[in-house]
């Protein structure tokens, strides 16, 4: 049987939000087989802002089929009041299916008191609000999306093809989750968190960009990186290249560049048959005890573990 993947669309919902699903899910096809269905609560059709209407094939039924839900944005509406019916409130709390959100889709979750005692995350201009509105949420603003496991939530709009191609990862590796990316033509892991995408009120300096810098770290995750070596080939000073560093990734350097390397040793543990010890030196964790730490703090699997998952 399929993985089937139920859409519930509310709303004033996000044009775009509702097609990202549809559109990442199917280009996994292949290796991973999902079918995405939609549905309303009523199954009846729904407008959005821009115009026109969308008509689901199901009503809220669906959810008691699905293996995983996802929830589009919203824009306005009942929804951002914190209004959701008792029937979409019951359906959701009432699924045992994974359930996903995208930007304010996590408002409905929340209203639905599916985020009660979790980290969740919503588009960065309204994660006070969300913050504020459901004091029992732990409320992340810098992150693209958060896994909690059976609940997801993501930021807005293209964080939402980031949380689909996590859930593809998760499901069936990163060879698919990257082939799915490339048919998307996306990046299969965006660095950082929204911190990068916040309005400021200055514009940026022009000729300070740390992008080369972490292009050629991407090819030298095997030799030893430092902030020092990395500011003096952006022409930065240390202190400098960090700040910048962070406003554009998000992260710090540190973090970053152990993220980067933690991707390629899980590319290479489902695409080779590399020996751990070779692939903990080509990615720059030196030995494998430190790989198999970085590894566990990740996913919570040893490196042959790990493989013996993914695998493919």
């Amino acid at each position: 049987m399929p993985h089937r993947v139920a859409v519930l669309i509310m709303d004033d919902f996000a044009p775009l939000d509702v097609g990202v699903p549809g559109q990442v899910f199917w280009a996994a096809r292949g290796p991973a087989d999902y079918e995405v269905l939609a549905c309303t609560e009523d199954g009846l059709p729904r407008r959005c802002k821009a115009g026109y209407s969308i008509t689901p094939d199901h009503d809220l039924s669906l959810l008691a089929t699905a293996d995983t839900v996802v929830v589009p944005g919203v824009h306005g509406g009942p929804v951002m009041r914190g209004e959701v019916s008792p029937a979409v409130r019951t359906a959701l709390r009432g699924t045992s299916a994974r359930i996903m959100s995208i930007c304010t889709g996590a408002f409905v979750l929340a209203a639905a008191g599916v985020l009660d005692g979790r980290r969740a995350t919503t588009h960065w201009r309204d994660t006070a609000r969300l913050a504020a509105m459901y004091p029992a949420v732990k409320v992340d603003p810098d992150v693209l999306f958060v896994d909690e496991g059976d609940v997801l939530t993501s930021a807005g709009v293209a964080a939402g093809i980031d949380l689909c191609l996590h859930v593809i990862r998760c499901d069936h590796g990163a060879e698919v989750a990257n082939r799915t990316a490339r048919r998307c033509v996306t990046a299969p892991m965006r660095d950082g968190g929204q911190a990068q995408f916040i309005e400021r009120p200055i514009p940026e300096p022009s000729g300070t960009s740390t992008a080369a810098a972490r292009d050629w770290a991407l090819r030298h995750l095997a030799e030893p990186v430092s902030v020092p070596l990395l500011a003096a080939r952006a022409g930065m000073s240390a202190r400098t290249f960090t700040r910048r560093f962070r406003d554009e990734t998000g992260l710090s350097p540190a973090r970053w560049l152990g993220q980067q390397r933690l991707a390629h040793a899980r590319e290479l543990l489902e695409a080779t048959d590399l020996p751990i010890e070779e692939i903990a030196r080509r990615t720059g964790f030196t030995t494998p005890v430190t790989l198999r730490q970085h590894l566990h703090a990740a996913v919570g699997l040893s490196p042959l573990a790990y493989r013996r998952t993914f695998r493919h």
